[in-house]
């Protein structure tokens, strides 16, 4: 990622922050208007939520000029959604649901450098996140049943 993108990424997320609770909201919205299934992974009261959503992108926009920093904790990011039930296809969602709330937010000010910018952001970090879920052990399917129970090795 070269400096005119991490330029570009933080100086518009600088115009998103005062407005975070907004974004927040218009992102879920989103989400949840474009990939309805994944719903049931989030908390029936969204407000910590949103403030994580929001501290999270702060955090890793902040230091995209030292990505070598933030790749760890995206890497943990990516395990962890792995017990959410997160999959590949959602990354892709949330992405779209990224990129239509920063289109609202900055109006004018999301002009097609800054998407540019953003896309190629957003394409880095789902990467190292669905990488580092691939790395993680699928849970073993729960028997179900009385004999299956019964006959458990």
């Amino acid at each position: 990622m070269d400096a005119q993108t991490v330029s570009l990424v933080q100086n518009s997320f600088k115009k998103v922050e005062p407005i975070a609770a907004t974004a927040a909201d218009i992102f879920y919205d989103r989400l949840f208007e474009i990939a309805p299934e994944v719903k049931p992974m989030f908390p029936a009261v969204m407000t910590n939520q949103k403030e994580k959503l929001m501290q999270t992108l702060g955090v890793a926009v902040q230091n995209l000029h030292q990505v070598e920093t933030i790749v760890p904790v995206v890497q943990d990011l990516g395990r962890k959604h792995v017990s959410y039930g997160v999959q590949d296809a959602h990354y892709d969602k949330v992405g779209e649901a990224l990129i239509f709330t920063l289109e609202k937010g900055l109006g004018d000010d999301f002009t097609p450098d800054v998407k540019s910018a953003w896309v190629e952001t957003y394409t880095l970090v789902s990467m190292v996140m669905k990488e580092a879920a691939a790395e993680v052990p699928a849970p073993k399917a729960e028997k179900k049943g009385l004999f299956s129970r019964l006959f458990a090795s």
